[in-house]
């Protein structure tokens, strides 16, 4: 998507606006030529996990194809900890936690790519006997939660987003005071970022004494693209991105190269409709950009930009909208307080530097994203000066292109204050709804299910899986017209390719994934909801869970398994009973049917019938396409009558902590007199011997 390849735009296609560097500890230089930080001020690091797991991990270590190597791990992050606390760095590690519907597409794509890869690695492992190559990096299973537990265990603080990833470290970023944050995804390069970092080149020397990374200087993007960085939300929205794909922008994405253009021989290619490359359409939407008389019209811009779709016009009109909200949202400068940060001092440039470490910065005076610069600064005006020549990055004030964020006077953006497509903060509440482009309703965690009556599902209904109908009618609300759809082909990434490969569209609608409605979830106790969202933001609880409690759906990760071997069914299907038990588990599921039974044997009345407790897994794995999700019933134990989760979870009683290892244990199917004996199984041992069970 040419939203997704900015970042590698950057790293290839701008000379100057990746600078590297090194820092270690005692012997750190000053950030910009700035005044000094004071020595028991840690530089603070906001590091986004998602984008730095194999560098956590180990650093392209070359076994992690054979399993998770836990010792290495704890081996690399203990030097990596004891490198930041002799440097005075305070790192601050965030997790992606979030469902992210609203991604859901991205995520299809990138499942199908790495299964593909999975399959790679087998045969290159089973042809050399060598490791694969590091570019084919798949972590391993669970490894984010394993390097969280780790990252506890040295004093290294965490977190987990809970609705929207990148929005949520970009708040927590601003709101928290850090002095930078360490990523590579390119809707990081595209907000206001006072300092941004790369996450792909954060190394630990092997004495343990040396942290190196790059930084990316975006003013120097900025000026190379001659584009002000106030008119990036607009930008990112036409390039492509979660709520408005690339698929949608292609006719426009060609309009601007024109038929003239060298690759325009290239826009229909065996009666496939392709995209021209990444590097080309990032320039070419940039010049777009810069000559918009008015960038608060976006009814204007967006006729313009649409004037050549001939399907689903309001819908991406509408996309287009929202992605600019989004976007302008992300891009709210930093808030002047944020900057005196209660409880720290005040920070001057130096302070991004201390005697203990040297992040790279960029030649003398010259500071981060100058976004505080107003929309209205370099606007039309009466004169007959040229558009081009009035937006472009020239006309940007000294101070506003190398004064830091925190220094300057006014970094409150007048100009979209008082815009109608202005977005407040409060439009993106962190833990209630998502700007989801699949669930258009709005109704955050709820919009999965049903609401008001319940549907009739009857016992074939219980059956992972769904009826033709079921899929014929999805089919309609997801497909509005096929008009937009390409022809499929292989899903390469532009901004990877070394020639002009042109990648061509997915037979798919822009959407490629169908949504299935599953009945209303089971009440869920308050004080259990809280307990979770508490857990889940801290880190200290597997991100499932919470997706189970409040949405309904979980999205299983792409392992490396070996597709030939017809053995061993695919892990998401091995594994699969387990995950229903721990269903009934969340939902108390034992305990309310026992109520329920009870009540109709008082009143002398049949028990009702018990509709299921449906959970969506989405998977890819042999024979399973990610494009849909299976339909998964929760299941009771048996054998006993599990407690209700509030119980399980807050009971303080020895009683509620045998029950806490019984239900353990019985979701494993080990629940046996010898395995819950300490005698015969020491606790150290107990997952272990569930695992061999």
């Amino acid at each position: 998507m040419g939203g997704h390849g900015f970042q590698d735009y950057i790293e290839k296609r701008c000379p100057g606006a990746v600078v590297p560097g090194s820092c270690e500890a005692g012997r750190g230089s000053l950030f910009g030529g700035g005044r000094q930080r004071p020595p028991q001020t840690p530089l603070r690091l906001l590091i986004d996990a998602e984008k730095c797991l194999h560098r956590l991990y180990g650093g392209f270590y070359t076994d992690w194809v054979s399993g998770g190597q836990w010792n290495h791990m704890l081996g690399y992050l203990a030097a990596l900890a004891k490198a930041c606390y002799a440097g005075n760095i305070e790192l601050f590690v965030f997790f992606n936690g979030a469902l992210d519907k609203a991604r859901l597409h991205e995520w299809v794509k990138r499942q199908s790519n790495e299964r593909q890869t999975g399959q790679q690695i087998i045969s290159h492992v089973q042809n050399k006997g060598t490791p694969p190559p590091k570019v084919w990096f798949l972590p391993p299973v669970c490894m984010a939660h394993c390097i969280r537990l780790a990252l506890v265990r040295f004093h290294i603080k965490v977190a987990q987003s809970i609705e929207d990833h990148h929005q949520e470290v970009i708040s927590f970023c601003r709101e928290n005071g850090f002095h930078g944050l360490v990523a590579y995804d390119s809707d990081y390069a595209l907000c206001n970022i006072p300092y941004y970092f790369s996450a792909h080149a954060l190394k630990l020397s092997r004495n343990g004494k040396s942290i190196t990374t790059s930084q990316y200087l975006m003013h120097e993007v900025a000026k190379q693209l001659d584009l002000n960085p106030n008119r990036f939300p607009i930008f990112a929205a036409l390039l492509g991105n979660h709520i408005l794909p690339d698929e949608d922008l292609a006719a426009f994405h060609w309009s601007l190269l024109g038929p003239d253009h060298p690759l325009a021989s290239l826009k229909v290619r065996a009666h496939q409709l392709v995209l021209p490359p990444c590097d080309v359409v990032i320039k070419a939407v940039a010049d777009y950009v810069r000559n918009i008389k008015d960038t608060n019209d976006l009814d204007t811009i967006s006729n313009d930009v649409f004037q050549h779709s001939q399907s689903r016009t309001d819908d991406k009109v509408s996309r287009f909208k929202r992605a600019v909200a989004y976007y302008r949202a992300t891009n709210k400068p930093l808030p002047y307080q944020a900057a005196h940060h209660p409880g720290r001092p005040n920070r001057g440039p130096g302070m991004m530097q201390g005697p203990h470490m040297s992040i790279p910065g960029g030649a003398p005076n010259k500071g981060p994203y100058p976004y505080s610069l107003p929309e209205s600064a370099i606007a039309v005006n009466p004169t007959n000066k040229n558009v081009s020549e009035q937006n472009n990055y020239s006309n940007i004030p000294h101070e506003g292109k190398h004064t830091p964020l925190y220094e300057r006077s006014s970094p409150i953006n007048p100009a979209q204050s008082g815009s109608p497509n202005h977005v407040d903060s409060a439009y993106f509440p962190q833990s209630s709804a998502s700007s989801s482009s699949d669930n258009d309703d709005g109704n955050g965690g709820a919009t999965n299910h049903i609401s008001g009556t319940k549907p009739e599902w009857d016992k074939k209904s219980k059956s992972p899986g769904k009826s033709k109908k079921d899929a014929a009618d999805q089919a309609k609300t997801e497909n509005p017209s096929p008009a937009s759809s390409g022809s499929k082909a292989t899903d390469k990434k532009p901004g990877n390719q070394g020639g002009l490969q042109i990648p061509c569209l997915l037979s798919m609608p822009t959407r490629n994934h169908m949504d299935i409605t599953t009945p209303p979830l089971p009440p869920v106790a308050p004080e259990v909801l809280r307990v979770a969202e508490h857990r889940h933001k801290k880190g200290l609880m597997y991100p499932y869970i919470f997706h189970i409690l409040t949405k309904g759906e979980i999205k299983i990760p792409v392992t490396i398994e070996d597709e030939v071997n017809k053995d061993l069914p695919p892990a998401a299907i091995l594994y699969r009973p387990v995950r229903q038990y721990v269903y009934g588990v969340l939902f108390s599921l034992a305990e309310s049917r026992k109520k329920t039974e009870r009540l109709a044997f008082r009143k002398n009345r049949m028990p009702p019938e018990h509709y299921p407790v449906i959970i969506k897994e989405w998977a890819a794995y042999k024979g399973k396409s990610p494009q849909t999700p299976e339909l998964v019933e929760a299941l009771a134990f048996r054998e006993w009558t599990c407690p209700n989760l509030k119980k399980l979870w807050l009971g303080k009683a020895v009683e509620d902590k045998n029950r806490r290892m019984r239900a353990f244990l019985a979701c494993m199917r080990s629940d046996t007199p010898a395995m819950l004996n300490p005698a015969n199984v020491p606790t150290h041992l107990m997952v272990l011997c569930c695992v061999l069970r």
